[in-house]
């Protein structure tokens, strides 16, 4: 342990919550069919962390970039959400992501001397993570877990069936809400380490993988921790050896995983 670097460390941590997150937010993102909020969450927490370091800068108010990054990409859920009773999810998700964008464009043009440290999370880096930022994902994926875990039959009855749920008696309604927002706070925990534009493979396409050749919906879980988990590591192996970015290589084997679980169950 004393001869791997520290910095390797933080990055096999990250890796490993990253894989929760895939495996959990990340499979009801596909059960659920949003799979589309996973990109207007990453880019709405752009919108977060910039308007964070706005505030910062005009010394209104001290945030966590990655905290503002959380709590605007749980507004866009609960607002695709909430659009989406009388518009379809994605449209509602749609809107919600050019709203982002917008103003993230609007905030980053307020800080121009600080804008690195926004265009940071939109490429992510495993090897650039410190220990806060290890710190909020700890408790991210803690919370996305328990949550998940105490809801997880109501979460699934929602997912297939949106409307038997409602006329079971279920509050869908709210159950929706909660697990759109636990969704765009998992997309956040793995923006991080890999940024707002690979995100979408690492966090939709082990999820995506596992259910083309799973048994059951708890091996569909089992399976996308593991593909995650594999990408992972073999993105940090070939970016220790090679001048790669190791999200890239991860994204890109997740993405080369679904497609070879689609061909397989074919």
């Amino acid at each position: 342990m004393d001869d791997i670097p520290l910095y390797m460390l933080r990055a096999i941590a990250a890796l490993f919550l990253i894989a929760v997150n895939a495996s959990v937010a990340g499979t009801f993102t596909v059960f659920r069919n949003v799979s589309f909020l996973v990109a207007g969450a990453s880019h709405a927490a752009l919108a977060g962390a910039a308007l964070a370091i706005v505030l910062e800068t005009y010394n209104i108010f001290s945030m966590n970039p990655i905290v503002g990054g959380i709590l605007f990409a749980m507004f866009t859920a609960i607002a695709a959400g909430y659009a989406s009773k009388d518009e379809g999810i994605n449209t509602a998700i749609g809107i919600s992501f050019a709203l982002s964008m917008s103003l993230a464009v609007l905030f980053i043009s307020m800080i121009r001397e600080y804008a690195a440290r926004v265009w940071g999370l939109l490429i992510g880096d495993l090897f650039l993570l410190t220990n806060e930022d290890l710190v909020l994902m700890l408790i991210s994926t803690l919370l996305v877990v328990f949550v998940c875990s105490l809801l997880y039959r109501e979460f699934l009855f929602i997912s297939f069936d949106m409307e038997g749920a409602m006329a079971y008696g279920i509050n869908a309604s709210m159950l929706n809400y909660v697990l759109l927002s636990l969704i765009a706070v998992a997309v956040v925990v793995t923006l991080k380490g890999v940024g707002a534009i690979l995100v979408f493979a690492m966090f939709v396409a082990p999820a995506a993988a596992a259910v083309e050749v799973a048994g059951n919906v708890r091996q569909v879980f089992i399976l996308a921790f593991l593909i995650a988990m594999v990408s992972g590591f073999v993105g940090l192996a070939i970016s220790f050896f090679y001048q790669v970015s190791p999200g890239a290589v991860a994204s890109l084997f997740a993405s080369l995983t679904y497609f070879a679980a689609v061909a397989y169950r074919r």
